[in-house]
């Protein structure tokens, strides 16, 4: 989606491309932002058109600019397409199992190319530690507008709801789209939170109680697009996107893309 903020629209707080290559983007909660601060939007197109800096780097360039921007959560990736490695370093397609990101060789001699063709995915928020870091990439993580896994109220809640969506092996892709979609969708209040509270110092109460639900609803200002990305074992993709039309919480459309990992 495209980043609209009034007066510092372009760029996107979401966003993959068909080199693997994907950024996630939250805003900090803040009282009291810099009006005079750049748009946060173009650190994750800026990663997304880099063809030289991998994931890490990048983050570690976007550090040494950080005071230049209100708060912001970054995540960067690269994702692999190891089916397709796999099958043109052994001419063979008998490791597929499906469902599984990633596969191994047998052959022992393969294994440190292996390792280095895994996913990455890496951290930085600008109101944290000055350093980014490597996350797992099979682990499961919450983000909101605080630190990563902050355990405010709402992103606890989600990260259950998630977690126990992605545990369900009964579900279609189709299916697990539209469980997702339920996730990011529900609008129970998680109120009283102090952390949150505490970090929104500046916010009215009805604001911030607003802001305690995973899809926030309030009179100026709410959730207005979700988006959900599946990349399962043999790369391929499915981007799906539903955006609110005309500020009409009644009225959605939704928009599914499917393109395959270059390896």
């Amino acid at each position: 989606g495209l980043d609209l903020e009034y007066g510092k629209e372009g760029g996107s707080w979401l966003g993959i491309n068909k080199r693997g290559k994907m950024a996630a983007l939250t805003n900090y909660l803040e009282g009291h932002p810099n009006p005079d601060a750049q748009g946060r939007g173009f650190l994750v197109s800026n990663y997304l058109m880099d063809k030289d800096q991998d994931s890490y780097s990048y983050l570690k360039k976007v550090s040494t600019e950080s005071h230049l921007y209100n708060g912001f959560n970054l995540i960067t990736a690269e994702f692999k397409n190891l089916f397709e490695l796999n099958k043109k370093n052994s001419g063979s397609t008998d490791m597929h199992i499906p469902g599984v990101k990633y596969q191994g060789w047998m052959n022992s001699g393969h294994l440190k190319e292996e390792l280095s063709k895994q996913d990455i995915v890496c951290y930085y928020g600008n109101r944290g530690s000055p350093e980014p870091i490597h996350l797992k990439p099979a682990g499961i993580y919450g983000l909101s507008n605080s630190l990563l896994d902050t355990p405010w109220k709402k992103l606890l809640q989600g990260k259950h709801h998630f977690t126990s969506v992605v545990s369900d092996q009964s579900l279609s892709g189709d299916g697990l789209v539209q469980e997702l979609l339920g996730v990011l969708n529900n609008e129970e209040l998680n109120t009283p939170d102090p952390a949150q509270e505490s970090q929104g110092d500046g916010y009215s109460k009805p604001m911030i109680q607003a802001l305690s639900a995973v899809c926030v609803r309030s009179p100026h200002y709410g959730t207005r697009t979700n988006t959900i990305i599946l990349i399962d074992a043999e790369g391929n993709v499915t981007f799906t996107e539903r955006t609110m039309l005309n500020c009409d919480i009644s009225k959605w459309n939704t928009s599914s893309f499917q393109f395959k990992l270059q390896v």
